[in-house]
């Protein structure tokens, strides 16, 4: 089986079921084709990073399968270029760390343990700005009174 990921923008100016049709109709296209959804996502009304045909937002879905062979890809991505619904598209084949990844990424083992570290981090620091190191606070007057020795000599 070869995996795969297909990200696409739908135009927001269509209705809310004109949109979810959009989606669902390349899902049902999928699943017609031997191909086994393994995640199928809606991210929703996002900003564009520049316009696209004159639109500055856009649906976006991203949707990971797998099918026995690469044959049904070029259908996909020829549907997917002539549909006028859909702005931009982008499908990627992915590699068993690609996998490995989106796997852990739909079980929460990334992105929660950095929150978790990230919470440790900032509580350390805190404890750290309450209660100054003494050897820090003794040190500091003795480097300032030498200066002041000195410059008592010279004169």
């Amino acid at each position: 089986m070869k995996h795969y990921e297909v990200n696409f923008i739908v135009d927001p100016v269509l209705s809310g079921d004109e949109i979810n049709a959009t989606a669902q109709t390349y899902w049902d296209m999928l699943s017609s084709n031997e191909a086994t959804i393994t995640d199928k996502g809606e991210m929703g009304l996002r900003q564009l990073a520049y316009p696209i045909k004159k639109r500055t937002t856009g649906v976006y879905y991203c949707t990971e399968f797998a099918v026995p062979n690469g044959a049904f890809i070029a259908k996909l991505e020829l549907a997917l270029r002539r549909d006028e619904r859909v702005i931009r598209f982008l499908c990627v084949k992915l590699d068993k760390y690609g996998v490995k990844f989106n796997d852990d990424k739909r079980n929460g083992l990334i992105g929660k343990k950095k929150d978790k570290v990230k919470k440790e981090i900032k509580a350390e620091v805190r404890a750290e700005k309450k209660a100054p190191a003494p050897q820090k606070a003794a040190a500091a007057p003795a480097a300032v009174a030498a200066p002041t020795a000195v410059a008592e000599e010279e004169e």
